[in-house]
């Protein structure tokens, strides 16, 4: 009779322990079973097969060298995301070009010494579905969609230097447009909080075409500069984004 209670003890606190130990893995997978949110940054390449700044400065230039016949420059990235389910994320993203490719040769239609560079910028909303998923590891792709500028800086190299009050050698001109596309990448949860990845984008941008600048609410009529130096970018324009993102969960 005195191995009962030591029995019923034994065997209480194995239930326990067992108990714990089926929990601890639902626990430890709690982030990704409930929403959260998704920080991220990116820092990758954008390249615009199609589009080179001038026809002697064609490939762009990035850290790594050239790319096709086109543009390509250094993009760098911010994502929020809403991860409503484990199969379903939703959010915006802003990117843009912080060291825009320049042409130190490009003449322009005035005929005088100018510089030309081209920047862009894209804000918008993005949705992701992901259908691989694993413990430490991630696939997804998805659709992305809203607003772009491109902005082509002119500067006159030989123009006098005069007080600010009169004005400066450079001249910005901005086009606005839609853009739309599709992505898809890969994440490796380095811990439940901390995770790394890759991300592809294929997008098209519908810009105002040269003869019409006005189809868009935000666009003027003309948006050239003063000495008749136009956007150089028109129409349906293809973009390739690439990037490496560093994200953190956020629990809700």
């Amino acid at each position: 009779m005195r191995a009962l209670p030591l029995l019923l003890t034994a065997v209480t606190v194995l239930g326990a322990r067992l108990a714990s130990a089926e929990d601890a893995p639902r626990d430890h997978l709690s982030l990704l079973d409930r929403p959260h949110t998704i920080a991220e940054l990116e820092l990758g390449i954008i390249a615009l097969p199609d589009a080179a700044i001038s026809r002697a400065n064609q490939g762009g230039a990035t850290p790594i060298g050239t790319f096709g016949k086109g543009d390509a420059t250094l993009q760098t990235g911010a994502h929020l995301l809403y991860r409503a389910t484990r199969d379903w994320a939703f959010g915006a993203g802003v990117v843009f070009a912080p060291r825009p490719t320049s042409d130190p040769n490009f003449g322009g239609l005035s005929g005088l010494m100018r510089t030309h560079s081209r920047s862009y910028f894209f804000l918008g909303g993005e949705v992701r579905y992901f259908p691989v998923r694993s413990r430490w590891f991630e696939g997804w792709f998805g659709m992305t969609g809203g607003v772009v500028v491109v902005a082509d800086r002119f500067t006159t190299e030989d123009s006098p230097r005069v007080p600010a009050i009169f004005g400066n050698s450079t001249q910005t001109v901005s086009t606005e447009g839609f853009a739309v596309g599709v992505q898809a990448g890969a994440d490796y949860l380095v811990t439940d909080e901390w995770v790394i990845g890759l991300a592809l984008r294929a997008d098209q941008w519908i810009l105002p075409s040269k003869s019409s600048q006005s189809f868009l609410p935000f666009s003027t009529a003309s948006s050239c500069d003063p000495l008749n130096d136009c956007p150089t970018l028109a129409g349906s324009v293809r973009a390739i984004e690439i990037g490496v993102t560093v994200g953190y969960r956020i629990p809700l």
